[in-house]
């Protein structure tokens, strides 16, 4: 009986260990393409995974940057389209991707001293009061190439 109720409390141990790893919003694949212009913005992108409940993403922040603004990107009548987000909603256990041709959030004045191959480090915060600190990658205008992965 003493084993039995060990291999129980063992178990439930475990499941919630693993658990507490999705509970949370995920920020994953970070990346930044920097400008072709000095002085220009450059773009982020990343993919987040929701946590076990809906939540928002509310910003982005780094040391390394004065500003970054999240933006809806796409096409409407054969042009490229862009307007500002206040915020990204994420259902639970969502993926949501920020990619090349599609949503991104636009980095201004990034410290001179980031070059390609750097990293930057970017703070994600949602609603619930999650906090994510990634390093995203950075890569030179007109590249999608980050370390072996096209996007």
């Amino acid at each position: 009986m003493r084993g039995l109720l060990i291999l129980s409390m063992t178990v439930l141990m475990l499941a919630g260990c693993g658990a507490k790893a999705t509970d949370k919003p995920q920020v994953r694949d970070a990346w930044v393409r920097l400008a072709a212009v000095p002085g220009r913005p450059a773009a982020g992108y990343f993919t987040l995974k929701g946590g076990k409940a809906d939540d928002k993403l509310l910003r982005i922040d780094s040391a390394l940057v004065k500003a970054i603004e999240l933006h809806e990107g796409g096409m409407s009548g054969g042009m490229m389209t862009m307007k500002p987000i206040a915020a990204v909603p994420l259902p639970a256990g969502a993926t949501i991707e920020f990619a090349p041709g599609g949503n991104h959030a636009m980095l201004f004045d990034i410290d001179k001293a980031i070059t390609p191959g750097t990293a930057i480090p970017l703070l994600f915060s949602f609603a619930n009061g999650v906090k994510v600190e990634v390093e995203a990658k950075t890569v030179p205008a007109g590249s999608d190439d980050i370390g072996g992965m096209k996007h």
